[in-house]
């Protein structure tokens, strides 16, 4: 049930789950982003569970778990933590705010293990929509029902709410998202929108250059690297490859680098340097010492470094390759706080590298006196 703000969606939940108890069906899972937001919003808010049930039909809530005259039981679950899915099974499951989760699909993949009781295991999610690989994986899904719910469609809502809140963000991309339900698949404050992506031609680019931002260590958390390849053509720039890796050791992604130079016949690696130092290159070098390297350093600020490169997408003068998909993703998650959807853009600096050495003379501005 994808819902804009206010638009009715708890109290929806809230009647489903009332309507399941009074049918006998026990256990129920209410799962929320974190245990006292699904306490506070799901059982005890305005249009929680105990607010939709008359008195004597009322269940009762101890510690996190909920009981119903009837003997109909749900447990309270958090989603911040999926290892308590563990053990526990149910009949049903409400799940609020999905898209808030903070670890949505290892979550939502870890409550289906316990969804197997009775003769129709079932469930509800209700949240207001953001462009997260569970809701895409949802909506997908042949066997998932969907419905929506815009905000101005709720007539309880208060007047002046309506009036400064719906009335000004109608129609805008924000708008579309928090108040009508719509899933948009670009961040409202990311520098790309999908719209600025076109397919390549067949020019046939002249120099291409490999750009490598490694990251910090090469664990199997730490963020990955990201490889991109892309060379210039008569109109702009073609980005013609991601290699990104992860998890990625100095040996594994220099490896994949020097592997990409060569099937691609690039004329240089261009390669970040401000966590190792020399250390890059010689990692590189020890893979090909042939290979010529141009170390980058970053001096500004990740989104100050991509506003040019959007530019240029914006008018049009790069292309993309057909298969992208997780570079695009990542670019139209990036916003202005440095990262995209929470982790770190690390597709998106290969490539605000790679264009800026293609098309921006590889050069930073800086400020003098």
């Amino acid at each position: 049930m994808l819902g804009g703000r206010g638009s009715g969606k708890t109290r929806a939940g809230a009647e489903w789950v009332r309507s399941l108890a009074a049918a006998g069906v026990t256990p129920i899972a209410l799962v929320g982003q974190t245990m006292t937001e699904a306490i506070a919003v799901m059982v005890r808010g305005e249009s929680g569970l105990l607010g939709v049930h008359p008195a004597l039909q009322r269940p009762r809530l101890r510690g996190n778990m909920l009981h119903w005259p009837n003997g109909v039981e749900a447990m309270v679950l958090s989603a911040s933590d999926p290892d308590r899915f563990r053990g526990p099974q149910f009949a049903a499951a409400w799940c609020d705010e999905v898209a808030k989760w903070p670890d949505a699909e290892a979550a939502w993949d870890m409550l289906q293990f316990g969804l197997r009781l009775g003769d129709r295991p079932r469930q509800l999610a209700t949240t207001t929509p953001r462009p997260i690989a569970l809701l895409r994986r949802l909506l997908a899904d042949p066997a998932t029902q969907v419905s929506r719910m815009a905000t101005a469609a709720n007539p309880h809502l208060a007047p002046g709410f309506l009036e400064a809140v719906v009335g000004r963000y109608r129609g805008s991309v924000l708008g579309r998202q928090e108040l009508d339900g719509e899933l948009i698949e670009d961040s409202p404050d990311a520098l790309w929108q999908r719209a600025m992506f076109r397919p390549a031609t067949d020019e046939v680019p002249g120099r291409i250059v490999v750009a490598v931002d490694p990251p910090v260590t090469g664990g199997l958390r730490s963020d990955a690297c990201g490889i991109i390849v892309a060379g210039r053509t008569e109109t702009g720039a073609v980005v013609l490859e991601d290699l990104t890796l992860q998890p990625a050791s100095p040996m594994g992604w220099a490896r994949r680098a020097v592997a990409a130079f060569h099937s691609h016949g690039a004329d240089a690696i261009v390669v970040e340097v401000n966590q190792g130092g020399d250390m890059v290159k010689t990692v590189i070098a020890q893979v090909d010492p042939d290979v010529p390297v141009r170390a980058v350093r970053a001096n500004r600020g990740k989104w100050l470094r991509a506003e040019p490169v959007a530019t240029l997408y914006a008018q049009g003068r790069v292309a993309h390759a057909p298969g992208l998909f997780a570079l695009e993703d990542e670019m139209c998650a990036f916003g202005s706080d440095g990262r995209s959807d929470g982790h770190s853009p690390d597709r998106v600096d290969a490539l605000v590298w790679a264009i800026t050495d293609l098309l921006l003379g590889g050069a930073e501005p800086r400020v003098r006196f």
